[in-house]
């Protein structure tokens, strides 16, 4: 038995898993432990958490990978600073006490942080440092079911890179090109959602959300940011940046080109100037995109594509890709940021450092994404006891029966199953369910429930068999990675009065059968379940189709705003205790809001921050 542990850190979205002879184990990110949001300190505790799930421990691990390179990190700096000079001199000496400090010696770091795990653990223990987009690169390319691939990877920035270009053969994988910092697709994207009044790093997916609100009218005043060639390859024009040098993404020269400054999150509302760079920058990033993959597909001729790193969580510009049918497949890793990276260098060690066989899972070898933490009947109950919890437990078949007919009344659930996600989304074990059918359950949820702005749009979890039937989709989206248009027989279509409203205006306008979640411009971020996968939800989902003719849930990750999914009972049992959630279910136990202790009652609104 050999056996590898993956390990991200020190940037954002820490996260550890574990191989066995190739296989995925387990994996997850240290925030869900900590409950800080991209915590980036060091996984102790997903450390902990894979090697316990593993059954092994960390003295008897063969090898540790680290998903990056320091020094490279290290390079970069002394390069731009630089470069630049003598601009950037305020982040240059804010940054490099930390970087002699910790950083410049972090494998000594690392090798005192791991020997809190084991005392037995040796400081000659064979570590690497894998390079940033390559564990990018291997974490989309060796769980996919592709024997080839060409794999696209896109991000802020790793040591150097920001966009590779890689291709992989059985259990080789070659990065063949790449665009360096600080011209950066990620980059370029976070500058916008700094703009736009958005957390950099964490708002990303808010100001994908609120694009369809806007008219991409900026698009010009946007390329003269960056040069674009017809291969997809770009250049940013630094003269509007100030992340290479300064302390925040844009400057005044970007402020007078698009005639205001930064939204301030604090005092000011958002607006249909916002709404429209929103929708310009969305329109650009989809673009660059589109050419990179049209580009690579014509130069490699390889028919499989496979996304990771930051940007291909957007799902809208994924979406772009699998509709132009530029690739027979697609193929995208559900933790396409930072913490896939700990999987990612944990495979290419794996394969094409140790050139162990490849064996191809037809589906994907990624288990559904769940890899996290799972809890036993046992312990959930006694968990929920002595936090003073009245619930009922109920048989399998009661259990389904009594979640469905209270989502198809419209009631707000809690869905604690199984093992916990890997990556950014809920994929129906950490997540809030609700009746998609009903044209309140958008607004509700987000006011509610997740305590977050009401333009935010939901995922509809489809059963797999029915989604062409609903989706203008006909391929598998099980990781919620690919948006697609509501089918027209299933979409109501706009009066002449509501197609004269602008942005936030056109929310409340019930546009499909399945209004919670359709988007304005009436795309939708599918889940497709499968029985193979989650045989609980897809048993749910197929109950909630008897009882109302409909194959399609709302699906949102069970969390308020700016806090980490739920990890154990007690997170679940606090966020349920702390929002108009109306039922809790978790294992087999059933909680009820009006059967609880008021005095357990939390408030949650002013709990986490906006992200």
């Amino acid at each position: 038995m050999k056996s590898i542990l993956g390990i991200s850190a020190y940037y954002h979205d820490s996260a550890a898993c574990i191989l066995i002879d190739g296989k995925i184990i387990a994996a997850a990110q240290e925030e869900r432990f900590t409950r800080k949001k991209h915590d980036s300190s060091y996984p102790f505790n997903a450390i902990n958490f894979v090697l316990k799930y593993a059954n092994i421990k960390l003295s008897d691990v063969d090898q540790i990978i680290f998903y990056e390179k320091p020094f490279l990190k290290f390079e970069r700096l002394l390069e731009t600073y630089v470069a630049f000079a003598p601009k950037g001199f305020v982040q240059f000496s804010k940054s490099i006490p930390i970087w002699l400090k910790e950083k410049l010696f972090q494998k000594k770091l690392l090798f005192d942080k791991l020997k809190t795990h084991d005392n037995n653990f040796v400081s000659n223990k064979n570590i690497f440092f894998s390079d940033h987009h390559l564990s990018h690169a291997a974490s989309a390319f060796f769980p996919s079911p592709f024997e080839e691939a060409i794999i696209l990877t896109a991000d802020g920035v790793g040591e150097w890179a920001t966009t590779t270009v890689a291709v992989g053969k059985k259990n080789e994988l070659e990065i063949k090109k790449e665009i360096h910092f600080p011209h950066s697709l990620g980059l370029l994207y976070s500058a916008f959602t700094y703009y736009i009044g958005f957390k950099v790093n964490s708002g990303e997916y808010k100001l994908m959300g609120l694009a369809p609100y806007g008219k991409p009218i900026y698009e010009d005043k946007i390329k003269k940011l960056l040069d674009i060639k017809d291969d997809g390859s770009f250049r940013l024009n630094q003269d509007y940046f100030n992340y290479a040098t300064g302390l925040t993404m844009t400057n005044e020269k970007f402020n007078n080109l698009f005639g205001s400054k930064p939204r301030n999150p604090q005092n000011e509302k958002i607006t249909q100037f916002h709404m429209d760079i929103a929708a310009s920058i969305q329109k650009v990033t989809e673009e660059i995109m589109l050419k990179l993959a049209r580009a690579i597909r014509k130069e490699y001729k390889v028919k499989n594509l496979c996304l990771a790193g930051g940007v291909a969580l957007n799902c809208v510009a994924n979406g772009k890709i699998l509709k132009e049918k530029i690739f027979d497949n697609l193929w995208i890793q559900p933790a396409a940021g930072d913490a896939g990276g700990s999987l990612g260098a944990a495979l290419a060690l794996w394969y094409t450092d140790q050139e162990n066989e490849r064996i191809i899972d037809p589906e994907d070898s990624m288990k559904g994404s769940y890899l996290g933490t799972e809890y036993s009947q046992n312990e959930i109950e006694k968990e929920l006891k002595s936090l003073g919890a009245k619930f009922m437990t109920l048989d399998y078949e009661d259990l389904i029966k009594k979640t469905s007919n209270n989502l198809s009344e419209g009631k707000a659930i809690g869905w604690f199953q199984g093992r916990m996600e890997f990556g950014p989304r809920a994929l129906g074990a950490r997540s809030i369910l609700g009746d998609p059918r009903s044209d309140k359950m958008q607004k509700n949820l987000n006011l509610k429930v997740k305590y977050r702005e009401s333009f935010r749009p939901f995922a509809p979890s489809v059963l797999r068999e029915d989604s062409s039937e609903w989706f203008d989709i006909s391929t598998e989206s099980p990781y919620m990675l690919l948006v697609a248009q509501i089918n027209s027989n299933k979409k109501i279509e706009m009066t002449d009065e509501e197609k004269k409203l602008f942005g936030i205006d056109k929310l409340n306008i019930k546009r499909s059968e399945i209004p919670a979640v359709t988007h304005v411009d009436y795309s939708a971020r599918i889940q497709t379940v499968s029985k193979k996968t989650n045989q609980r939800y897809y048993d749910l989902i197929s109950k909630f189709k008897e009882i109302t003719g409909c194959p399609v849930i709302v699906n949102t990750s069970f969390n308020v705003r700016g806090e980490p999914i739920v990890n154990t009972p007690t997170d679940a049992f606090n966020c349920f205790m702390g929002t108009e959630l109306d039922l809790l279910v978790i294992g087999n136990c059933v909680l009820e809001k009006n059967m609880q202790n008021p005095f357990l009652e939390k408030d949650y609104s002013k709990e986490f921050e906006l992200d």
